[in-house]
């Protein structure tokens, strides 16, 4: 079993430290407001000097697969995490907002 709590994209908090793993090309066109992104190789060598030690990180991607890995290995590093189970197929799905850095209608890759 993890060590991480996992809920559902409808159930994340307006105010939640949102930690968004996928590449910048996705990132750049639409993400959650407010989210942290570190790329999932990057997060190794930038967890420590880009994220608090204090706060609880949402941790997503696109459908899961990359958030969970994240979220197992910043638990290991003493960090407090929760999987967003879906990704951001299941933010969209419930109607989770979106921004993008584009200017465009933000979109999920």
């Amino acid at each position: 079993m993890p060590d991480f709590e996992t809920v559902p994209a409808a159930e994340v908090p307006e105010d939640a430290a949102v930690l968004d793993v996928r590449e910048a090309y996705e990132f750049e066109v639409g993400h959650a407001p407010g989210a942290v992104h570190i790329p999932v190789d990057e997060v190794p060598g930038r967890y420590d000097a880009e994220l608090d030690p204090d706060e609880d990180y949402y941790v997503i991607c696109r459908t899961g697969g990359r958030s969970v890995q994240i979220a197992e290995w910043l638990t290991a590093q003493g960090f407090s995490v929760v999987y967003v189970a879906g990704g951001y197929d299941a933010w969209l799905n419930a109607g989770r907002p979106l921004t993008s850095v584009t200017g465009e209608e933000p979109r999920i890759l």
